[in-house]
């Protein structure tokens, strides 16, 4: 089966090719019907949780190329926290407006700091809907699939901040007190969220 990865990320198809490698699917993006010369539809993700978005990308997908595709989509949760003050799919939006990298950094300490720090602990609930025709569609938000909890701090990384993802910069590992950033590429292995997704596709990938 060739089945189309609603992203134009290629970290993120690369990804998913290694966690789906074990299935007989020949796995494509976005960025490769692009390169066929086929208009790539612009989405608005209007969804309150990452399952609606996950939906709202996979139907609109399958609708411009009527092919099997499926959509992912993930949330920002923190334990102990008022619903209120929860950011969900809108990690970067707060108070309706779009923040910049520095700007979530500053929002996100200042929880930290609220919250005590060391205390903040999160995790992203993930979410994938995969539409296989116009008949068969299947989606899960499943606890299986969501990532490793972590804490938030109220500081950021001394060296390395990436441009575009802010918040990996202040995450620490619960079990070792590093910041994501110092960990061997085996400790964040560990972190890998790929037997959700993986048992999802055994599921309902047969024909």
């Amino acid at each position: 089966m060739k089945l189309l990865f609603g992203t134009g990320n290629a970290a993120k198809l690369s990804a998913m090719r290694n966690r789906l490698e074990k299935l007989d699917i020949e796995l494509i993006g976005l960025n490769d019907l692009k390169a066929e010369g086929m208009s790539i539809p612009i989405v608005e993700e209007t969804g309150s949780t990452p399952l609606e978005n996950a939906r709202i990308k996979a139907l609109a997908y399958y609708e411009a190329f009527k092919m099997p595709v499926f959509s992912c989509d993930s949330g920002l949760y923190f334990d102990n926290v008022p619903d209120e003050a929860q950011p969900g799919v809108h990690v970067r939006t707060v108070n309706g407006r779009s923040l910049s990298d520095e700007e979530m950094l500053e929002h996100y300490m200042g929880l930290a700091r609220k919250y005590g720090n060391g205390k903040l602990t999160a995790r992203y609930k993930n979410a994938i809907c995969f539409v296989k025709d116009g008949e068969h569609i299947y989606e899960a938000m499943e606890p299986s699939m969501e990532s490793e909890p972590f804490i938030l701090a109220d500081r950021q990384h001394s060296e390395i901040r990436k441009k575009g993802f802010p918040l990996d910069s202040l995450s620490i590992d619960i079990r070792t007190g590093k910041y994501y950033y110092d960990l061997s590429d085996e400790e964040l292995e560990q972190f890998a969220v790929e037997d959700g997704v993986l048992e999802f596709f055994k599921r309902n990938i047969k024909p």
